[in-house]
């Protein structure tokens, strides 16, 4: 470009995909080539082969159990008969307890703590948005509440990571975007900050493996919540309910069911 027409310096424009060497239009639209073409296919190859042995052990058990006619368990968990009731029989069921049942207690904590590793991460400003939704979910303390609100933080999650996995494409190659021209005031720490595509400052796709892990967590914990009105899983797994509706540390012990074995002497 002309001196006019941006104000990249000449090195930023050095380290542009632009400029840095020739471009070819055909990689924008995934068109590459590669050899040998095995090793450009074994992720593919590798993904095809999970999802068939997926498929082959999911059949394999419907057919074992249509054949000797049984049912399905009602939740899927390792251990299919630890229940709520053998959590404190012993260290071992505890533990199979939690491996059956871990997310379920804690999905929501582990969702908090993706989202806060997201913020820490990120640092930019969808890492402003991801806070304002962690404080309005937060907001609602009660469970249930957050349970009413959990499909829009979904769907939010689930547009968020779309949308800037079109930003990562960005436009075909071209002169410079709108924010690179000489009468615009972005400079690359504001274009990196804002996540805007660029050809100099591209933005990191990596942010969007953090994203998605947290959609993943998510994800499950609408299912969760959805579990939790099912009579058969709370009677597996126990109920999610508060003890104490008024949240008083003081009265917990008179509400809780669960034998307290610190004071018990």
């Amino acid at each position: 470009p002309g001196e006019n027409e941006t104000k990249v310096n000449l090195e930023e424009l050095k380290t542009s995909v632009l400029y840095s060497g020739p471009v070819d239009p055909a990689e924008w639209v995934g068109l590459r080539k590669s050899y040998p073409l095995l090793v450009y296919l074994r992720n593919n190859l590798l993904m095809l082969a999970i999802l068939a042995f997926e498929v082959t052990i999911y059949r394999h058990q419907e057919y074992y159990r249509c054949r000797n006619n049984l049912t399905a368990p009602v939740t899927k968990t390792i251990f299919h008969d630890i229940t709520r009731a053998h959590l404190d029989d012993g260290l071992v069921n505890c533990v199979k307890y939690f491996i059956n049942y871990f997310f379920y207690k804690f999905g929501l904590e582990t969702c908090f703590l993706l989202s806060v590793n997201v913020i820490g991460q990120r640092m930019d400003f969808y890492a402003m948005i991801h806070a304002f939704w962690l404080i309005a979910v937060l907001y609602r303390r009660r469970r249930k509440a957050i349970a009413e609100i959990w499909p829009k933080y979904c769907c939010f999650l689930a547009c968020i990571i779309m949308f800037q996995y079109f930003l990562c494409i960005g436009i075909p190659p071209a002169p410079y975007y709108p924010w690179r021209s000489g009468n615009a005031n972005f400079n690359s720490n504001i274009i990196k900050w804002l996540y805007f595509p660029d050809f100099i400052v591209r933005p990191n796709p990596v942010f969007l493996v953090y994203d998605f892990m947290l959609l993943l967590c998510a994800s499950l914990q609408r299912q969760t919540f959805e579990d939790e009105n099912k009579a058969a899983v709370r009677i597996m797994a126990g109920d999610n309910v508060e003890i104490c509706m008024n949240l008083d540390a003081a009265s917990f012990s008179q509400h809780n069911p669960v034998p307290d074995f610190i004071h018990c002497r």
